[in-house]
């Protein structure tokens, strides 16, 4: 395997593995110190120092930073004090130049191989040498007073293409840059833009797909880390770092938390093709992963105060709060669609007998929701079809090459058959695309049941940037160019469907579900009417994924499924009777008294109880007990269906532990009262609280998933940074020291 090519060595062959985050240099428009504890020497220095002290880099080089004179020492002191430097904290300091001294403000911050790393611009009062860009520098109260609208704005969107809006608007203000973008990952990780707030003077990009290698997995990560970045002037000349390797352990300094870091050569060249002098470039996440990014373009150079960065990183960590409630809303809508088909299907089944004609005979309520061609159900040995399908032997290959594939809980999703598999290439014209889901993991005919959705073939007009081919520059490999041409061209994709998004899986899934829960209900029936059918009967309810148990009146459990005893952790033995089961219980009375009232009233009993496990452990369980009369109206027995309520406690906790959360963050910051008289901290402060409580209920609505929780804990997680965040924009507007913020 090929060794990583070093920093500005990369061509565009190999730029996916360039080392960027070893850059060994950076914009020239700060300096970079590595700080040696506990002395607090310099240990290596960017080379433009010597511009703003006015000393050489030798002397500079193995200096104490108390010796630069003024405060720095004693500032990066109280920050090693108070903070693990994970991530950069803000430093603001003076140090004496020529006998007078300057106001600096930065970022300290460890890196991963342990060096303590400063980074520093100076505010004004510089000396001749040192050149400073146009600043983007807002006072206090005017930032506040913009970012609580800015918020608010955030807070009422309703949609991805609202919200987004919303953001490049409320960015543009802010920082002024001539284009703002927001950049959306699809599935592949190829981009596009979603919104665009620019100059009328400038064409719109708005629309224009890019194709994933513009941004290498590493810069990928690195977004993830380091959500803010800055170039001030793409033709700026790097400042070194001297020495160039760590004194301790002769390594490069790992930069990946740098914001003064120098950017790839090849990033550069390709900002320049397009005509773009400076950007700021804002991280979007969610759950984890880059779900894509605030791009800002300007054509003069141009910086921003440390204030307005974080500015920025809070309006993207509200924007990334948003996403997640809305995303999540739009799942919650899937869940009623559903509930609406598995009403219908029930219905049809009473009346029909089998819920796959009822399926079929009415096709758009299986199609339309996840916007499908055809679709086909291979269940019981038998294929059913509907729509724009494939023919029976083409639909048997489909099939074999679907089994074959991985399935994530339960679904499998692929928007271009032929180009994952070119011998089923006479598919494209009506299934380009498929998603699959599991009803069962029974093997019949030694296959399992599914139900496939198709895509046909959709001739898609994707307008690039450029040419995703990467051209060379007058053909010479080591002149290697993103784009010579920024002009507009089309690409007509083939062999491929409208892509699979997060949120047809998701309604896949849920179809799948409703269908494996109407199979159990109808085929533990079947158990009870239809003896001799028990062995086929039995394979089917034994692989189903719900919980089921089959007891007659005699009080007799004569079936208990494999995904019960799983779930209470017992054998069959174990709950061979009513008796035995309803021991089981952590409350066996009331479990006694629910089955009472479902013989009793001939109507199935819906509530919550909890199984005890083995080693006093207690799980939540939904529990439906139905009765199953017999056609002269006797009781011919119960079907208890159980559903694991662990995940539905622990996102009820997790809101509960937000709400207190957001209690606490409303009292005061830190513990410490808000400061009077300021308007827009309060908005700002409100506006953070309202747009959290906001995404806690639309992810509430999304029911009890499985990724509930998590979402929660995330929102939690976010809302307690953008606080920290405003906390950081409130002592810059109001130019506290660490000293005296503490």
């Amino acid at each position: 395997m090929q060794r990583p090519p070093p920093f500005g060595q990369a061509d565009l062959s190999n730029c996916d593995r360039e080392l960027i985050h070893l850059a060994g240099s950076v914009q020239p428009h700060g300096v970079l110190w590595v700080l040696q504890e506990p002395q607090l020497r310099i240990v290596q220095a960017s080379n433009n120092s010597t511009a703003l002290l006015g000393r050489p880099l030798p002397w500079l080089v193995g200096a104490l930073l108390a010796e630069l004179g003024g405060d720095a020492a004693e500032r990066v002191q109280e920050l090693l004090a108070e903070d693990e430097l994970a991530e950069g904290a803000p430093l603001r300091c003076r140090i004496r130049v020529d006998g007078r001294e300057i106001e600096l403000e930065g970022q300290l911050h460890r890196g991963s191989d342990g060096a303590l790393i400063a980074e520093l611009e100076p505010l004004g009062g510089a000396p001749a040498a040192w050149h400073m860009a146009a600043t983007v520098a807002l006072e206090g109260p005017e930032l506040l007073t913009r970012l609580s609208g800015a918020v608010q704005r955030l807070s009422e969107a309703s949609t991805i293409g609202t919200l987004a809006d919303a953001v490049v608007r409320s960015v543009r203000e802010l920082v002024g840059y001539d284009r703002v973008m927001v950049y959306k990952f699809d599935p592949e990780g190829h981009g596009k833009i979603i919104a665009e707030a620019r100059d009328m003077r400038l064409d719109s990009l708005l629309g224009h797909h890019y194709p994933a290698t513009d941004i290498p997995q590493r810069a990928r990560d690195l977004y993830i880390r380091n959500r803010v970045r800055v170039l001030v002037d793409v033709d700026y000349v790097p400042a070194a770092i001297e020495p160039r390797l760590r004194p301790a352990g002769g390594g490069d300094l790992d930069m990946s938390m740098c914001y003064l870091r120098s950017m790839s050569p090849l990033h550069l060249q390709y900002l320049k093709n397009m005509g773009v002098t400076a950007t700021l470039v804002v991280s979007l996440v969610r759950e984890g992963k880059l779900w894509g990014l605030i791009a800002c373009h300007h054509y003069q150079p141009r910086n921003l105060r440390a204030p307005v960065r974080a500015a920025a990183d809070l309006i993207a960590e509200v924007t990334a709060t948003r996403i997640t409630a809305i995303e999540n809303y739009a799942r919650a809508q899937v869940a009623i669609q559903v509930r609406r088909l598995e009403q219908r299907l029930v219905e049809a089944t009473s009346t029909e007998g089998d819920w796959r004609l009822a399926l079929f005979r009415h096709p758009g309520t299986l199609l339309q929701p996840l916007e499908a061609t055809g679709a086909a159900l291979f269940h019981e040995g038998q294929t059913l079809s509907c729509g724009e399908a494939p023919s029976t032997p083409e639909l048997r290959a489909l099939l074999q090459w679907v089994e074959t594939q991985p399935f994530v809980d339960g679904a499998f999703a692929c928007s271009s058959v032929v180009r994952a598999n070119p011998a089923l290439a006479s598919l494209t014209p009506t299934a380009s695309g498929v998603l699959a889901v599991r009803l069962s993991n029974a093997l019949r005919d030694g296959r399992p049941d599914l139900l496939l959705w198709f895509r046909k073939e959709q001739l898609l007009s994707v307008t690039w940037a450029g040419n995703p081919a990467k051209p060379m520059v007058n053909d010479d490999p080591l002149e290697l160019s993103p784009r010579r041409s920024f002009a507009a061209w089309s690409e007509l994709v083939r062999g491929t469907s409208q892509p699979w998004t997060g949120a047809d899986i998701a309604l896949g899934r849920a179809f799948g579900d409703a269908l494996v829960d109407i199979i159990v209900q109808v085929n533990a029936v079947r158990l009870l009417i239809a003896e001799h059918q028990l062995a086929q009967v039995r394979a089917s309810v034994t692989a189903s994924m719900e919980a089921v148990v089959v007891a007659d009146t005699a009080r007799r459990v004569f079936y208990a499924n494999d995904a019960f005893l799983a779930l209470a952790r017992c054998t069959r033995e174990d709950c061979a009777s009513l008796t035995a089961l309803l021991a089981r219980f952590v409350n066996p009375a009331l479990a006694q008294q629910a089955v009472a009232q479902a013989q009793a009233e001939r109507r199935a009993w819906r509530g919550e109880l909890a199984l005890q496990l083995d080693g006093g452990q207690a799980l939540p369980v939904a529990l439906r007990a139905e009765p199953v009369p017999a056609r002269d109206g006797s009781l011919l027995g119960l079907i208890f269906i159980f559903e694991d309520l662990t995940e539905t406690k622990r996102a009820d906790a997790a809101r509960d532990h937000l709400e207190a959360s957001l209690s606490k963050v409303g009292r005061g910051l830190d513990g410490r009262p808000r400061e009077g008289g300021s308007l827009g901290a309060d908005e700002l402060i409100a506006a953070i609280l309202t747009n959290a409580s906001l995404a806690a209920m639309d992810i509430a609505d999304g029911g009890a998933l499985p990724a509930v929780a998590p979402l929660l804990e995330e929102l939690e997680s976010s809302t307690r940074r953008a606080t920290s965040l405003y906390t950081r924009i409130r002592d810059y507007a109001q130019g506290a020291t660490p000293a005296e913020r503490g």
